[in-house]
């Protein structure tokens, strides 16, 4: 990595989920070393003092932070570039995506991490035990009226996913409670294994048939729109271009049973959700296991993409 491309935390040598003591401990380890009057290079020590005086003002660390999640500080994973397969049609994800060489193409191995930590490999954007979390955060209180439904809701889908995706992915990372990059709105979940992402939404319908004509779903001579998710998807594909990323709305019963409501898929209409798929709970772990699993190198950790989505976007 080049020193003009390096972040704010990489100058300093902290992690992005850096404590306000850790920077002040870095910052003055790092001016020492750096200072010309220590025999440093004055370019350098500019580095660090700009590093520290945007880091420590939690405004200007915000905003920092929402630029580092929309990759404008610019870093360099080291890992090498491989091509795979291209992405679905109409989908602007890259076809070229980075992996070491050494990783392997099936879902259930173990995680490899990109870039690997160890030694050798500077300080990393996050800590072994936080890339090794599979569950990231929890539906977060917002709002005033129907938060205690929609809570409950979230928690089935993270207890969901909990327990029928992430077993069988043991590199897939589910974060919850995102703030949208595309407006002041919020993700529920996303759901990320290799180079794939899921943003997940829900809703509690009761049993009974539903059509999906890619617009709303009928029942009964009664329309329900979904939540909005198509501009937060390509806001997101945006944001990261070297992933696929798709949206998903799970639709609970009250009853709790995975296989109600039962939603038919009618023939989209024009100017449908394409990028937004609306399933039933069964439908859901079904299709985010093939999603995920089916991607190249499942099993990788991409710990920037992480590390962007946990500290840039909350």
């Amino acid at each position: 990595m080049t020193e003009s491309s390096s972040s704010h935390y990489q100058v300093l040598q902290v992690a992005v989920t850096a404590t306000e003591k850790e920077i002040k401990v870095a910052y003055r380890r790092a001016a020492r070393t750096a200072h010309p009057d220590q025999g440093g290079d004055a370019a350098a020590f500019r580095r660090v003092t700009s590093a520290y005086e945007t880091l420590i003002d939690p405004q200007r660390r915000k905003a920092y932070d929402r630029s580092y999640a929309a990759g404008t500080t610019g870093t360099d994973t080291g890992s090498s570039e491989a091509h795979f397969d291209a992405p679905p049609a109409g989908s602007r994800a890259s076809a070229t995506v980075h992996r070491p060489a050494t990783a392997r193409n099936t879902a259930g191995d173990p995680p490899v991490y990109v870039p690997p930590f160890g030694a050798g490999n500077g300080v990393p954007l996050l800590s072994l035990t936080e890339a090794s979390q599979q569950v990231h955060g929890m539906p977060r209180k917002r709002g005033i009226f129907g938060a205690e439904a929609r809570i409950q809701r979230e928690m089935r889908t993270v207890q969901l996913l909990s327990r029928q995706v992430l077993p069988a992915i043991p590199a897939a990372r589910l974060i919850n409670g995102l703030q949208s990059p595309a407006d002041n709105s919020h993700i529920d979940h996303v759901l990320f294994s290799g180079y794939r992402l899921a943003l997940i939404g829900s809703m509690l319908l009761p049993k009974g048939a539903y059509a999906w004509d890619g617009q709303t779903l009928n029942h009964g001579g009664r329309s329900i729109a979904p939540p909005q998710l198509g501009h937060v998807v390509r806001a997101m594909q945006d944001i990261f271009p070297e992933l696929n990323v798709t949206g998903w709305t799970v639709v609970h019963s009250p009853g709790g049973n995975l296989h109600e409501p039962v939603i038919d898929h009618h023939r989209r209409s024009a100017g449908g959700l394409d990028s937004v798929q609306i399933v039933n709970a069964a439908g859901m772990v079904r299709g985010l296991k093939e999603f995920l699993a089916s991607g190249p190198a499942p099993n990788t950790v991409n710990v920037s993409v992480l590390a962007r989505l946990l500290r840039g976007m909350h």
